[in-house]
């Protein structure tokens, strides 16, 4: 439905005539009336008093399918680091009134999980802003400690805080019940062999390796996860290597084993790996994950130019191969970047 259209339908609604709606929007009534007949369309900025006036969300106004609405919340996302509450709140009851809807479950589900995740990601950075000043103040107290640990991802000292059980017995259960998905055992490896649980990593690597869709290449790195989990590194790099040589040019071979190395602080080696990973991918676009891997290396070693020109290198990446210009990550590498050079 036109927008003119939607706006005479909702004056209706609500019983307002067209000088009574102007009245409440502080304008002409004769422009009520240019949008009621497709003469001119509401300034935007009208748009939110009008949706108050009305009782409806703006996407309502523009009576925008539920698919849209999706990727409008979707798309709002990308490009905003923090939402406004009453947009949170309207997304929000938007997407709990489409759980009940078997065509839209799925995708709704997955929105509420990536609307809160923006919200507590954006709240994260405010909790590192505000603890790291009151750690600041006070060394010696635990209370920020403990929020900026859990803020930030901190490493934890008490095994019963750091361990991963929680994580493993939800993907042991998701095994259980979908035991032909290969991602579901593959989370499961990632916590099994940080926890070093090395027997059972190799019982759930056996079961994995079996799958018709399963990936030698990864199987081959998840075991060498399993030998260094065991403090076998001698073995771990063995199958490394021989990963390596059997395949020259693999791209997704070159960027596990730098992650590997990388892991092992064998920092020459994992930035040698991670750019020939990301010169011989030839998927466009590109991840930046090489490139982060190796800006993060740089800034362990304390080169903050070359972390900053790496920083570069991702915000170019975003550019030209994501067509990225407002969104929120291509934002972040810029300022990365920035904040680099200032400390180089």
């Amino acid at each position: 439905m036109e927008l003119g259209k939607k706006i005479r339908q909702l004056r209706f609604k609500a019983g307002l005539t067209q000088e009574q709606l102007a009245e409440k929007l502080g304008i002409a009534p004769q422009s009520v009336s240019k949008w009621e007949n497709a003469a001119a369309m509401p300034d935007i900025t009208i748009l939110p008093l009008l949706s108050e006036v009305f009782g409806v969300s703006i996407d309502e106004l523009f009576d925008l399918t539920t698919e849209q609405r999706f990727n409008r919340i979707e798309n709002r996302m990308d490009v905003e680091e923090e939402l406004p509450q009453d947009v949170f709140r309207e997304y929000e009851e938007f997407l709990k009134g489409q759980l009940s809807a078997d065509p839209y479950r799925k995708r709704a589900t997955e929105l509420l999980a990536a609307l809160c995740w923006h919200r507590m990601e954006s709240y994260a950075k405010k909790v590192q802003r505000w603890a790291k000043d009151a750690v600041r103040l006070s060394p010696d107290e635990k209370g920020c400690q403990w929020m900026l640990q859990k803020a930030e991802g901190h490493a934890a000292w008490d095994w019963n805080i750091a361990n991963h059980t929680a994580a493993i017995d939800f993907y042991r259960e998701l095994v259980r019940a979908h035991p032909e998905s290969r991602l579901s055992y593959s989370y499961l490896l990632d916590n099994l062999i940080a926890d070093h649980r090395a027997d059972e990593a190799e019982e759930i690597l056996a079961r994995m390796s079996a799958l018709t869709d399963t990936r030698p290449v990864i199987n081959e790195v998840y075991r060498a996860h399993i030998a260094l989990a065991r403090f076998d590194e001698p073995e771990a790099d063995r199958i490394i290597e021989k990963l390596l040589s059997e395949h020259p040019g693999d791209f997704a071979c070159e960027f596990e084993a730098a992650q590997y190395y990388a892991g092992k602080c064998d920092y020459d080696r994992a930035i040698e790996l991670y750019e020939r990973s990301f010169a011989n991918e030839k998927r466009r676009p590109r991840f930046t994950d090489e490139l982060m891997g190796i800006a993060d290396i740089y800034q362990i070693r304390g080169d903050f130019r070359k972390a900053a020109e790496t920083w570069g290198r991702i915000a170019e990446l975003l550019e030209k191969e994501w067509g990225f210009s407002d969104e929120t990550a291509l934002k972040e590498a810029k300022e990365k970047q920035a904040r680099l050079l200032a400390m180089a």
